[in-house]
């Protein structure tokens, strides 16, 4: 450890419920999030829990699509993905269990953050799939654990997913990004 970082504060999500504003906590260290998205983020995000509602409810899964919801990963780490999908019914607060699904959309000031430093947290926490969507490119880099790192997935044409043990879903990548 270097000797200013045992000088840097170390926060817990008993910490974080008290600020205000927008903010992670990253192995306790804050982290301020961007500003509101703009409008073709939000367009994204709509199209992505839509699609994913659909595709769960097609394959009847006990699994539910939420967005923009804090996932408490440890007492001193707490994200806010844009989307998750969690298996079985939505939570009573906070996601407390590792989602099968996260998913983020880049933009030009989160994209180191989402595509190396969450990408790391994700794998560290579990995570069963990473979808990380780029609105200005109109691509998706889809990744699903493996013990050894995230292993790239084949997201085109079609998406394949199977999730919460036995579920199966389908997905267009391509209608993500449709107006």
């Amino acid at each position: 450890m270097s000797a200013a970082a045992k000088y840097l504060p170390h926060y817990t999500v008993a910490d974080y419920q008290h600020w205000e504003g927008d903010w992670e906590l990253w192995n306790g260290i804050p982290i301020s999030m961007s500003p509101s998205p703009f409008g073709k983020h939000q367009m994204v995000l709509v199209n992505l829990v839509s699609e994913l509602r659909l595709a769960l409810r097609s394959a009847n899964c006990d699994a539910t699509a939420l967005c923009e919801i804090d996932w408490v990963i440890a007492d001193d780490t707490v994200v806010r993905p844009d989307a998750v999908v969690v298996c079985g019914p939505p939570p009573g607060g906070h996601v407390k269990t590792i989602p099968a699904i996260v998913a983020e959309i880049v933009s030009p000031s989160t994209a180191d953050r989402d595509r190396i430093h969450k990408k790391t947290l994700y794998h560290e926490s579990g995570v069963g799939v990473y979808l990380i969507l780029d609105p200005e490119t109109e691509s998706v880099d889809a990744y699903r654990y493996a013990a050894t790192g995230f292993q790239t997935l084949n997201a085109s044409p079609e998406l394949t997913l199977t999730l919460c043990d036995d579920c199966e879903i389908k997905l267009d990548p391509t209608s993500f990004f449709k107006r």
